[in-house]
């Protein structure tokens, strides 16, 4: 018996090593020269190249790719270095989609959920920033994203289980001979080295980057306190490897070399020389006519020189003034694409008689489309306009996938140059707003059905919008002047170009304030988070608009500014509520009706978004379905000394009917 338990000591102890051996990584250091022949896990438009070159993104919008060493590394209390070569191509010099990632995780199957675009194959809407994500990510970012605070579109930063980064830097490093910054371009279409080190004693991850001729810098460039085995878990075992996504923008993600060693010291040196090419960036066709010049001019006589010269700049001025742009991405995303010239010759070379209005985001024109006779409303975009490129993609994105009769159609769009255009369903009878606040003797004053058949158009736009479409739409800009009226008069709404989608059971995940100064939801001063709640806040505050034929932030004789919703529940608390009617109706409408809606519009409008009502039950109660339940002044939530002091705080500001976007914290004029 003696001896037996020795026996079966060693046993036990020769069949843990064989367990330890078994488990144990295939190596704490490689080497990556190039990755011809290497042995990666690749997933997504991930690939290899036949020179060795590593691409994680091929150019395909909205798409991701991983590339990662196939077996895990222990990284319990192991100090870590990292170092590799990067590249970065897009379609436009200073326009990309978002860049790539370093990336350590306790699993890689946390990605297969990921989403493309800004959280760059790393997370999704519903559990970014989430704990049980294990992932430490070090990123170089092209895109400024709000939602997770990016500070420019040029950064690096250090993520732990989500987007929001713990620290960030201006992509760039520190010169040894004079400690000065020197900035870098991530989108400058050349390589550049980046070493990420993990000191495990002092549980500090150092970011470092320099061009590629250069050696590592003494000084990094980020110092971000980490404990790493508590983002991994586990028994300390983990992946290393690269993410990377695209977005709307056609852009290409490369790493050219790569090296890695566990337990201390440097990672191994990479030997450039071998390092695979960067591709080129295939450039503009030449243009003809310059070719066409240099073969004629040298056996032509002067006469003819200055005869072909008038031709080409003719010739040239003819190109120009119907020049266009056309990406890769809008091959998938464009619901049809106009030419230029059919748009010129449309509205009559965009000239002043075919001007319809003129807004922040630019000026809109009627055209008469030549083949087809077809009347369009064509939005031209400003230069200075805020709405910008980025804008401008997710509108044609947005507005070309969504249908229904009470939405203005977006029939197709155009790029010229620093010209935005998209081309609408035309509407005769122009945005609502004119006729709700034009005060001219002969102008038109819609009767109350008209009224409340155009508040029915855009609950059931709202409807389809928040929960019949594919995705949730948040319009966040839902007001009189977005709702426009076609031949019958029928209400359409339009303008998304504050529209935000997300999934259907998940969080928008937006603390970017915008909207209309009086339709804006309360909640947003405080949150900045746009929900359905707040788009049926802002219909609330439409439908006095309509009914009342007043715009929502009303100046009264002695110059005091006051909010038409505090204005309407003081009438229903002194229960005259139909007096908020439109006087120019002259007492012709329905009392039950007008009241039913004044009563609703209170209810939409209630300061708690949990007390409003569904934008379906709102359709119910207006379609005559379901009854409006009695709603008491408590469960509205309005007395009389509230009222009076949030028009002492709408006085002291400066109130108006402008858009506003920005931070919740800072919230400038945008149009």
């Amino acid at each position: 018996m003696r001896r037996l338990v020795p026996a079966l000591l060693l046993l036990f102890l020769t069949l843990h090593r064989l367990r330890l051996v078994a488990t144990a990584p295939a190596a704490d250091q490689f080497t990556f020269d190039g990755f011809a022949g290497a042995n990666l896990t690749l997933d997504g438009t991930a690939a290899v190249t036949a020179d060795g070159l590593l691409v994680l993104t091929n150019g395909t919008t909205l798409l991701k790719g991983h590339a990662f060493y196939p077996s895990p590394l222990r990284f319990r209390d192991h100090s870590f270095s990292a170092a590799y070569v990067f590249g970065i191509a897009s379609e436009y010099a200073d326009l990309s989609s978002p860049g790539l990632a370093f990336v350590v995780a306790q699993s890689t199957g946390v990605f297969s959920t990921a989403l493309q675009s800004q959280y760059m194959g790393l997370a999704n809407a519903a559990n970014n920033g989430n704990a049980t994500n294990h992932f430490l990510a070090v990123e170089l970012d092209t895109v400024v994203n709000a939602e997770f605070g990016d500070m420019s579109d040029n950064h690096v930063g250090v993520n732990v289980n989500g987007l929001v980064s713990r620290a960030a830097a201006d992509a760039g490093y520190y010169d040894d001979a004079t400690g000065a910054f020197r900035n870098m371009s991530l989108l400058n279409r050349t390589a550049a080295r980046v070493w990420v080190d993990f000191d495990a004693r002092d549980s500090l991850v150092n970011v470092t980057m320099a061009p590629l001729e250069l050696p590592k810098p003494r000084k990094p460039l980020l110092s971000v306190e980490t404990n790493l085995s508590a983002i991994i878990g586990g028994d300390g075992e983990a992946f290393v490897g690269f993410s990377s996504s695209t977005g709307v923008v056609a852009s290409r993600h490369y790493v050219l070399a790569w090296s890695f060693r566990m337990g201390g010291g440097p990672a191994p040196p990479l030997n450039i020389s071998k390092l695979p090419a960067l591709p080129v960036t295939t450039p503009k066709p030449a243009d003809p006519s310059r070719t066409l010049i240099k073969i004629v001019l040298p056996i032509g006589s002067a006469a003819f020189v200055f005869t072909l010269a008038i031709i080409v700049l003719m010739i040239r001025r003819r190109w120009h003034k119907y020049a266009e742009l056309k990406e890769d991405w809008e091959a998938t995303f464009g619901p049809h694409r106009f030419s230029y010239k059919d748009l010129f010759h449309a509205t009559k070379g965009f000239c002043d008689e075919r001007l319809l209005g003129i807004g922040g985001f630019g000026r809109v024109y009627r055209g008469v489309l030549p083949a087809s006779g077809v009347e369009v409303a064509v939005k031209k975009v400003s230069h200075e306009s805020r709405q910008g490129m980025k804008e401008f993609v997710a509108e044609v994105v947005t507005i070309g996938q969504l249908r229904h009769r009470n939405l203005v159609q977006l029939l197709g769009y155009c790029r010229r140059q620093g010209e935005l255009l998209l081309v609408y369903d035309y509407m005769p009878n122009g945005s609502l707003d004119k006729f709700l606040h034009n005060r001219q003797q002969n102008s038109l004053v819609l009767s109350w059905g008209q009224r409340l058949r155009i508040i029915r158009c855009v609950a059931c736009s709202l409807l389809y919008l928040h929960e019949d479409w594919e995705q949730v739409v948040l319009h966040r800009d839902v007001k009189a002047s977005n709702v426009l009226l076609d031949a019958d008069m029928n209400g359409r709404l339009g303008d998304f170009g504050l529209a935000r989608l997300y999934d259907h059971g998940t969080d928008p995940h937006t603390t970017h304030v915008v909207g209309t100064m009086g339709y804006l939801a309360p909640e947003l001063g405080h949150t900045g988070r746009a929900s359905k709640a707040s788009d049926v806040f802002a219909f609330g505050v439409f439908m006095l608009e309509v009914a009342c034929g007043q715009r929502p932030v009303v100046k009264d004789e002695h110059g005091d500014h006051h909010l038409l919703v505090d204005w309407v529940a003081e009438r229903r608390r002194r229960g005259t509520v139909a007096d908020a009617v439109d006087p120019r109706l002259r007492g012709d409408f329905a009392v039950e009706e007008a009241s039913m809606v004044l009563k609703l519009s209170l209810l939409c409008s209630h300061p708690l978004p949990g007390a409003r009502p569904g934008i379906r039950q709102v359709v119910q109660f207006l379609d005559g379905s379901a009854p409006l339940p009695e709603v008491s002044e408590a469960r509205l939530g309005f007395n009389l000394q509230a009222l009076m002091r949030r028009n002492q705080v709408l006085t002291n500001t400066q109130a108006s009917s402008s858009t506003v976007a920005g931070n919740i914290s800072d919230v400038p004029a945008a149009r």
